[in-house]
């Protein structure tokens, strides 16, 4: 699973590709979606291998095909880019590399959050303070970076009385984990999940069930594509829902395909599900996108990026972008709105009008 990782490298390449003009926003009948391997991601790839997004497509007279991209912010700098017409992606990856970059884009469906997939994991006894003053692995300018600033932010710390951040792959996580040179990383399920079963003195001191709601997976999509063209959202919508009310009522043979597709078995699936709030009930799902948390979450989101370097190329300041949410308030610049939370298809689906 590659969730959230933004190098230099990739980050340089979607400021690259946002120059180039998003997908023509006209009515038309076919549709591309992209998606990655991460828990609350798996459901897109089941609704292609299934015929569900066909059945649903076919019934607003459209085609909707999903794909799926290995390297995740590949996924979205080719959304970006104007490859795709959607791309699942985090509410952070969606400011700072579609949004970020000019492509004006929707929250489609709000999926899940992050309840303890991620994790801040110290080698040892001791407390989140006990971080000063040592070095910490993690995946640099990614949610995990993230969830470290919010963490330290608890105990009154910041990122300037650690010994270093030092800039460590997911691939090469568990084994840094094992040196003795390391003593704390930040990172993700299944990753988390494995180190903590070491027994290696793994003690986990913060986890992003402290932060609720903050780490947002949805689906975005391009917005003037999706206002061109009603039937896309409600396309998409329905099939989603379908299976999410298939996974909500425990089908294992949904259940199973999923956890085979992103590489584990029933068990190790449903222990990353429990670890993730999903949004089975589009009711829910609503209620998350109008919180009137959000615009605080985003604005800490919009802050990071900011101190990071990465909130758009040029960003004068941590308000360079605009964000849109359902009541109509806009934090950030009302004159650059580029990322939308729109709930107007979930509730659709939650009103049984698809």
């Amino acid at each position: 699973m590659t969730k959230a990782i933004l190098t230099a490298a990739a980050l340089s390449a979607a400021l690259l590709s946002s120059t180039a003009l998003p997908l023509a926003a006209e009515e038309k009948t076919e549709f591309k979606l992209a998606w990655s391997i991460y828990v609350g991601w798996m459901p897109w790839g089941y609704l292609e291998t299934s015929g569900i997004m066909d059945k649903w497509a076919e019934k607003y007279g459209i085609d909707v095909e999903i794909v799926q991209i290995n390297d995740y912010v590949e996924s979205i700098n080719q959304y970006t880019a104007g490859q795709f017409d959607g791309v699942s992606a985090t509410n952070m990856d969606t400011l700072s590399i579609p949004a970020g970059g000019g492509v004006d884009t929707t929250a489609l469906i709000v999926g899940d959050y992050s309840n303890g997939n991620d994790a801040v994991i110290l080698k040892g006894e001791g407390t989140l303070a006990d971080l000063k003053g040592k070095p910490i692995n993690l995946v640099e300018l990614s949610v995990s970076h993230y969830l470290l600033a919010r963490g330290l932010d608890t105990v009154g710390l910041s990122e300037r009385d650690l010994d270093g951040v030092i800039n460590t792959s997911d691939a090469d996580m568990i084994a840094a984990y094992s040196t003795s040179d390391v003593e704390a990383v930040v990172t993700w399920n299944p990753l988390v999940s494995e180190i903590l079963a070491t027994g290696d003195k793994a003690n986990s001191v913060f986890d992003s069930s402290m932060i609720p709601g903050e780490i947002l997976d949805l689906m975005v999509v391009n917005t003037e594509t999706l206002a061109d063209n009603p039937a896309f959202g409600k396309a998409v919508a329905g099939a989603w829902y379908e299976v999410m009310s298939l996974m909500a009522a425990g089908d294992e043979e949904v259940l199973t395909e999923l956890a085979e597709a992103s590489g584990t078995d029933l068990e190790g699936y449903k222990a990353q599900l429990a670890a993730t709030e999903m949004f089975y009930d589009p009711a829910e799902a609503v209620a998350q996108a109008s919180s009137p948390e959000l615009p605080g979450t985003m604005t800490e989101v919009a802050e990071f990026l900011f101190d990071k370097g990465i909130l758009g190329e040029g960003a004068p300041s941590a308000d360079f972008v605009g964000v849109a949410y359902p009541d109509g308030s806009v934090t950030g610049d009302e004159n650059n709105v580029k990322f939308r939370f729109d709930t107007t298809y979930m509730q659709m689906a939650a009103d049984g009008e698809l």
